[in-house]
């Protein structure tokens, strides 16, 4: 008898351990509908630049950016997993830079991420809990070969968004010497850098989860060079406007030629990340690619062995000294400081 009660109390506490295990893993579910976006950019960018491992360049390279600010309204602290959808099953789909921004106007932190392709999402841990309704702030980025090269080059971009979106900014780059540039949907407004590459821009408020939009880009362009190969040919003007870096922000409101109203970029989008990316040349990308290339790529297991084996610590910072370095030798030349002689001279005694 004694034997019986002792069964059924093993089985009454099973049940109970099993079911608060369950429910502690509920709550800890990713849910998108209650982390709606207060903001966020995307920038689509082709034949911008190319990963180390790419390959040919006659296979041009789209690189896409989402920066995001999302609002934990789930009702209790949450410290599970983010979950956001990417075009996983793109043909070259490679996943480059997952990183938060865990304080104001201060560098970005990279963490460690996972990519599920099936479902098509990449997923990451926050560092800190994200508290009940207070705002955490993130960048992704990832490449496809997804432009088709036939007469003119052409591609399709679709933002699938699970979770309402307050404000949302869309921003394509043409890429550099682009010609018959056609977007459609049509943009809002579009404008030169003082590099001469075209951006055409989107905004959008209130867009609900669900509401995924859908562009078409088409374009002519001779040749294999990069958007940033060509900009480390030039300089900018040598002006009272032009005395330092340049930002997403100081374009719209400083120069180029627009069709219609200038979009408040920068409001919205660069105000996410404290500063705008940066068109001319685009520093902060530079800096975070140079800071992802010791980080870790989840997006294949076997990689991220292989460079967590490498990373040791002398390396480590040798490498990130280098990376700050050749950062400053490319804002020195492409702000004038410079001339590309002394550039090239100065980026070969870091090699």
């Amino acid at each position: 008898m004694l034997k019986n009660k002792w069964l059924a109390l093993f089985v009454i506490a099973s049940f109970l351990t099993s079911f608060i295990s369950f429910k502690a893993s509920a709550e800890t579910a990713f849910q998108a509908e209650k982390f709606p976006f207060k903001e966020m950019q995307v920038q689509v960018m082709p034949e911008f630049d190319y990963p180390e491992d790419w390959g040919s360049k006659d296979t041009p390279s789209l690189l896409v950016g989402q920066y995001g600010t999302i609002a934990n309204k789930s009702g209790q602290d949450y410290e599970g997993e983010i979950e956001i959808p990417v075009p996983a099953m793109e043909k070259g789909f490679e996943a480059y830079l997952v990183a938060e921004f865990p304080e104001e106007n201060k560098p970005e932190v990279q963490r460690p991420y996972d990519v599920d392709k099936e479902k098509g999402i990449v997923t990451w841990k926050p560092a800190k809990a994200i508290k009940n309704n207070e705002t955490y702030k993130f960048v992704i980025e990832y490449y496809t070969k997804s432009i088709d090269v036939k007469d003119k080059k052409r591609f399709t971009y679709q933002l699938v968004n699970n979770a309402d979106i307050d404000q949302l900014d869309v921003v394509f780059y043409a890429p550099m010497e682009a010609k018959e540039i056609k977007l459609e949907p049509k943009a809002e407004s579009n404008t030169k850098s003082e590099y001469g590459e075209e951006l055409y821009y989107y905004q959008y408020k209130n867009v609900k989860a669900g509401d995924n939009l859908n562009y078409s880009f088409s374009y002519k362009k001779e040749g294999t060079e990069s958007t940033l190969e060509a900009i480390n040919k030039k300089q900018p003007p040598n002006d009272e406007n032009h005395s330092g870096v340049t930002t997403a922000t100081d374009q719209v409101t400083k120069g180029g030629t627009d069709n219609s109203k200038r979009p408040i970029i920068g409001v919205g989008g660069a105000s996410i990340i404290g500063i705008a990316l940066i068109i001319a040349g685009l520093f902060v990308f530079l800096g975070l690619k140079g800071n992802a290339e010791t980080g870790l790529k989840a997006a294949d297991k076997d990689k991220k062995t292989k460079q967590q084996s490498k990373q040791t610590t002398g390396k480590k910072d040798i490498k990130s000294a280098n990376t700050e370095e050749k950062k400053e030798l490319r804002k020195k030349l492409l702000t004038g400081k410079i001339d590309q002689e002394m550039y090239e001279e100065e980026i070969k005694k870091l090699i």
